[in-house]
């Protein structure tokens, strides 16, 4: 991941940072669907709606008919930095980092005999963003930057018998990454205070798989397993540097490669239907974010020279339970609720303002309303509590530090969409 030259103030490039998400890592569950009222439990085993097609495309083998479900929803939340008193980074409060984001899916499922179905889904389920104030204490760490994966994923699934179905989907994922941060120009030898700045931009193509099968021992029991490849992500672009001085125009229109992997995925759901009114159901899921490697490139100047190293994320891998249930209220009115945990994938040592991931609660609930037998219409809500996520940045030849904490991080989305069978 090089960077051809070495006179950016304490600059990091990044690989991360998108549209809201806050799972283990940035994996999302809210997808513009009812998986969102139950916070993933069941996911792999519900089969309840083409919107299988992202969490086991094995799922649309349940579906008769053409079905088709559109969903939208809206991400929002607070997550604003406290510095710590006696640090060296000058500069206002953060602000609210997340601002509120907009997001859609679209889902169709076909059942074409007593074995075969195929479907396509469009989603978003990969980002994080963060917009900071420009002038906060931490800008010469980051900004605003935002790092979006949309996923095209055509999908078929075969039936053997009552008991097995298999899927399988092609996932096509669009990437597109943006970061701007400033730059101290102070150890060049400037001495007014106004900052550079540079900006970094680019948008690639990544190619895998979604694999799934669904075990039902017993009517009214599913079992689900599913498997999401990994998905390579190479961005490549030139930096957009601005600000006076032979040093920053050095630097400006440098190459720059980073590469981003969307990690891989296990889930292991149940389905349980207890009597005629109630479901039960579970999901466990593992995500290998040990693999994504580096974030991106530090560059940090001082009076004395500069350096340029590659940023290792030191992520782990993370895990996700979640638990939920489903109440048949009355032939037009499902209720859902769910309640998942999931652990962190950055440690407290580890983590940045760039990527502030965290371990996470999440409670979830949602309504699906029959208006017909062909047509629902669902809302749901989930709310994810990230608590405090303590910060300890320090850049190594300036010695620039960021030290602080976000306080009581949480973040909601509010889902609506709707299903209409043929």
């Amino acid at each position: 991941m090089p960077i051809r030259t070495a006179a950016l103030p304490s600059v990091t490039l990044l690989a991360l940072c998108c549209q809201q998400a806050w799972a283990g890592g940035i994996m999302l569950y809210e997808v513009g669907t009812d998986n969102a009222g139950l916070a993933n439990a069941g996911a792999a085993a519900r089969a309840q709606g083409p919107s299988t097609i992202a969490s086991n495309p094995a799922g649309m083998s349940y579906l008769p008919g053409t079905q088709i479900t559109g969903g939208l929803q809206v991400l929002y939340g607070d997550l604003s930095f406290d510095r710590d008193a006696g640090t060296n980074s000058a500069g206002s409060g953060s602000g609210n980092a997340l601002d509120p984001i907009p997001g859609g899916s679209f889902f169709i499922s076909h059942e074409l005999d007593d074995h075969w179905s195929v479907g396509f889904g469009q989603y978003g389920d990969f980002g994080l963003a963060v917009n900071y104030d420009n002038d906060w204490s931490g800008r010469y760490f980051a900004q605003n930057s935002s790092l979006l994966g949309l996923s095209l994923v055509p999908s078929v699934a075969y039936r053997f018998n009552e008991q097995w179905s298999v899927g399988v989907g092609i996932k096509a994922m669009y990437g597109m990454l943006q970061a701007q941060t400033a730059i101290d120009r102070s150890p060049l030898g400037f001495t007014d205070r106004t900052d550079g700045q540079y900006k970094y931009e680019d948008g690639a193509w990544g190619y895998g798989a979604n694999v799934g099968v669904i075990y039902a021992p017993q009517p009214g029991t599913r079992i689900g397993l599913a498997y999401t490849s990994k998905v390579d992500l190479d961005f490549e672009d030139r930096l957009d540097v601005k600000g006076d001085g032979r040093l920053l125009e050095r630097i400006n229109d440098t190459n720059t490669k980073l590469d981003t992997t969307v990690p891989q995925t296990v889930t292991l759901s149940l389905f349980q239907q207890l009597d005629r009114q109630w479901a039960l159901l579970a999901s466990a899921n593992w995500q290998d974010w040990s693999e994504f490697g580096e974030i991106g490139v530090q560059v940090d100047t001082t009076a004395f020279g500069a350096q340029s190293k590659s940023v290792d994320a030191g992520f782990k891998d993370t895990w996700h339970l979640s638990l939920g249930a489903q109440y048949q209220a009355t032939e037009q009115w499902l209720w859902n609720v769910g309640v998942a945990y999931d652990s962190s994938a950055v440690s407290d040592s580890k983590r940045s303002v760039i990527v502030p991931m965290g371990e996470s609660w999440r409670i979830a609930t949602g309504a699906t309303y029959a208006l017909n037998n062909d047509t629902d219409i669902n809302v749901s809500w989930a709310m994810v509590w990230l608590g405090d996520m303590p910060v300890d940045q320090t850049k190594e030849i300036s010695g620039n530090q960021l030290s602080g904490e976000f306080d009581n991080a949480w973040i909601q989305a509010l889902t609506g969409n709707m299903t209409w069978r043929f």
